[in-house]
């Protein structure tokens, strides 16, 4: 045989190769880019304007808010605001409550909403053992600052 057809044997190599990992981290890094700025951070509640006092809180309370829509949003402490069902809504509070017993609760419900909504939040939270619920109102003329 001659040494001109003789093949090469290439050794295999055991290293990784990452550049396609890279390349797929990339676009991921460009897809989360992008639709970062479309998520919905904060919903507008309209809700009822009262002459009373506002009330001095120590800790950060558990907020439930009522959009217009019915769209329930709950807030544990200094957790992100986070759209939730009635079914979990019971559970989810119950067990920050049984952690922080005197964290305040607070529901607040936009004032075209129907007030049997409020209504059977309050009743959940009284069966998932919460002591005491407060209602959240806005002080009178105050509507700019909530928006």
């Amino acid at each position: 045989m001659s040494a001109g057809k003789q093949r090469k044997r290439r050794k295999l190599k055991s290293e990784i190769n990452v550049v396609p990992y890279i390349d797929v981290m990339l676009v991921l890094l460009i897809i989360f880019m992008v639709t970062a700025p479309m998520l919905n951070l904060g919903v507008d509640i309209d809700l009822p304007e009262s002459n009373a006092k506002s009330v001095s809180l120590d800790s950060e309370p558990v907020l439930i808010s009522i959009a217009r829509d019915g769209t329930m949003y709950l807030t544990l402490g200094d957790e992100k605001r986070e759209a939730i069902e009635m079914v979990d809504l019971g559970n989810k509070v119950a067990a920050f409550v049984r952690q922080n017993p005197k964290v305040p609760v607070l529901v607040g419900g936009d004032h075209s909403i129907d007030y049997g909504k409020v209504y059977e939040v309050m009743v959940v939270l009284q069966q998932a053992g919460v002591p005491r619920v407060g209602l959240m109102s806005q002080p009178v003329g105050d509507k700019a600052k909530a928006r």
